[in-house]
């Protein structure tokens, strides 16, 4: 198994976003950016959460990885549900028994099977938060607005809705300081004599690969 990996570094370090490579798996995490000032940054969180992932990701039930690391985050982090900071999380693990990959949270994993199909893993709960919010800022966007102070106040709102829908019911799952959101990860597995490639990714790479619609397996 030959893997790479690359990342574009923050202006001030290295970003919200983490990605690593363990003896047989691969994890790539998009760290939260808040605009409220009453939620902590991600970069610690990150952190914390790569380094556990990559201790437990050799085996079980990648649901359940997730929703342990996020248990023994949140406690050595002391976070509290709702006002911690999070993170999508993206796992790929090959073993005997297959190759198994699991998404929670708007990150992507495209995998490119020996017959020349590919099979998307993605999250998409987190878009159906505000979508009228959404809708405005990129239209506002696209005619030219820039990021002014009307698109911060759109993307506030956005944040704020997303807050009050993250790790519940009829909302959405997200990496953060609720273990059970790693039960609603959404996984697959593929026998490893079918796969002949996989990409794991932000949804900053994900969204750019398919605006100029590049082919994946390049």
């Amino acid at each position: 198994m030959s893997t790479h990996g690359a990342s574009l570094p923050g202006a001030t370090g290295p970003g919200q976003d983490r990605w690593a490579a363990t003896p047989n798996g691969l994890i790539v995490l998009d760290g939260a950016t808040a605009i409220a000032p009453d939620v902590p940054p991600a970069e610690h969180y990150v952190d914390a959460l790569l380094d556990t992932l990559r201790k437990g990701l050799s085996t079980g039930d990648l649901r359940t990885v997730i929703a342990e690391a996020i248990d023994s985050v949140s406690a050595e982090l002391d976070l509290t549900p709702g006002d911690g900071p999070s993170s999508t999380v993206a796992l790929l693990r090959w073993t005997d028994a297959g190759v198994d990959a699991a998404v929670l949270g708007d990150s992507t994993i495209i995998l490119g099977t020996r017959d020349g199909h590919e099979i998307r893993l993605c999250d998409e709960r987190l878009e159906t938060i505000a979508p009228t919010e959404r809708q405005s800022y990129r239209e506002r966007l696209q005619r030219g607005s820039g990021y002014d102070e009307t698109h911060r106040q759109l993307l506030a709102d956005v944040q704020a809705n997303e807050r009050h829908a993250r790790n519940s019911n009829g909302g959405y799952w997200i990496a953060e300081a609720t273990s059970e959101a790693g039960h609603h990860a959404t996984i697959r597995h593929t026998d490893a004599d079918d796969l002949r490639w996989a990409v794991l990714a932000t949804d900053g790479a994900q969204r750019t690969i398919d605006h100029l619609h590049m082919p994946w397996h390049d």
